[in-house]
């Protein structure tokens, strides 16, 4: 398995990429993870984890294109060449960009490939704001069908990645495995949802709306700060619980929001450790995801379901290919309407059970573990190496 990425890290893809090998070590297969050296190592049966160099004076990874991601991808090509030319496998599993070296390396060692499209590579361009190069997008595109059409088997993410991949003619190769795992990790928690509020000062009657995620602009931080002036002005006494972000972007997202006279009602954390955010979820009444930009489902979204708690969000496809107004408060991208929903869903509870009710049995009929295990087999039954029969050449992917 090639991936591109600090493995482990609390955030995305990441996450992906750690429920992928869990279920792949379950249906038993053995599997070797080339990955960035960054990040730390994760205990999973029949798993073992391989390093690309480090280059000098690089320690994190922003999100999306970067140079200093493709820096570490070039690095990272040559323990695939050392595992891959050293060692027998029955298939290449890529993530993301390293589909392509993935598609030609499986090639080249006449063994199938699968391509696990978490994003649209040209899109990624456009979300990040990373450049408006029309000889790059043509690039990226490039690269996104080499992936694709060379692909014994395609995984994707999200019903918008799986349509593009049914419109260029491969639908029949590829297989919808929705991240219904979220955030979730097997670390036990250190923290009781009855110690969150008192250890960030926080009223235990107070009402209270929690966002979990990375600071990327997409995000909607800044809608969400937008949105709770309003909130602090109309409900005084409710809290944001803000759960995310570096030291720079958390210190700068709290100037914000004290300019803007939401100093009051948010609550910065900063990052926490993943296994954690459930106690975190359960310590509040409303979880919001305010994303403005995006088609990907946010990983958090399908945990948001099984949890419990009522989900405000924007009404975008970000969110619409899996939440309805059934499930989940779906408003405007706007500060006046995130606000509003806040402050109705806040003061009522009845409505805010409804809502978690219905998002439970979604999430149990549609987003079930089994389901994504079944799929997992299913996608890796069309590269011949069936679920259970790893193992007789040391490693299958």
């Amino acid at each position: 398995m090639l991936a591109p990425e600090p493995f482990f890290e609390p955030r995305g893809t990441p996450f992906s990429e750690y429920h992928r090998l869990k279920a792949l070590s379950e249906l038993g297969h053995d599997v070797d993870l080339v990955t960035y050296p960054i990040g730390r190592d994760v205990e999973i049966p029949r798993v073992r984890i391989f390093r690309g160099l480090r280059p000098p004076f690089v320690r994190r990874v922003p999100i999306g294109p970067s140079v200093r991601k493709l820096l570490l991808d070039g690095l990272m090509l040559f323990t695939i060449a050392r595992r891959g030319l050293f060692h027998r496998y029955d298939a290449i599993h890529s993530h993301e960009e390293m589909g392509l070296p993935g598609v030609w390396l499986a090639r080249w060692l006449g063994i199938p490939h699968l391509y696990d499209m978490h994003s649209s590579l040209p899109q990624q361009l456009g979300n990040f704001r990373y450049s408006r190069s029309g000889l790059l997008i043509r690039l990226f595109s490039w690269a996104e069908a080499q992936m694709i059409h060379g692909s014994q088997s395609v995984i994707t993410i999200c019903q918008e990645l799986q349509d593009t991949v049914v419109a260029m003619g491969a639908g029949d190769r590829s297989m919808l495995i929705e991240n219904v795992m979220g955030g979730d990790v097997d670390d036990p928690p250190s923290l009781t949802p009855d110690e969150v509020r008192p250890r960030w000062g926080i009223a235990v009657d107070a009402p209270l709306a929690l966002y979990t995620g990375t600071f990327e602009a997409y995000q909607g931080v800044d809608l969400l700060i937008e949105a709770s002036v309003h909130l602090a002005q109309q409900v005084p006494s409710a809290r944001v619980l803000v759960v995310g972000g570096d030291a720079g972007q958390v210190e700068a997202a709290r100037g914000r929001a004290r300019d803007a006279g939401a100093g009051d009602v948010m609550v910065f954390t900063g990052q926490q450790p993943a296994r954690e955010i459930p106690s975190y979820v359960a310590a509040c009444d409303v979880l919001v995801s305010p994303r403005i930009r995006g088609t990907n489902t946010p990983l958090k979204i399908y945990s948001y379901l099984r949890s419990g708690k009522a989900i405000i969000a924007t009404n975008l496809l970000t969110h619409t290919q899996v939440l309805s107004a059934d499930t989940a408060c779906l408003v405007s991208p706007t500060p006046d309407a995130f606000a509003e929903a806040m402050v109705t869903l806040l003061g009522d509870a009845s409505a805010r059970d409804v809502l978690a009710q219905r998002a439970r049995q979604v999430a149990h009929e549609k987003y079930s573990r089994a389901v994504y295990l079944q799929r997992t087999a299913a996608a890796y039954a069309r590269l011949g190496v069936p679920a259970g029969a790893a193992g007789a050449t040391g490693a299958s992917a």
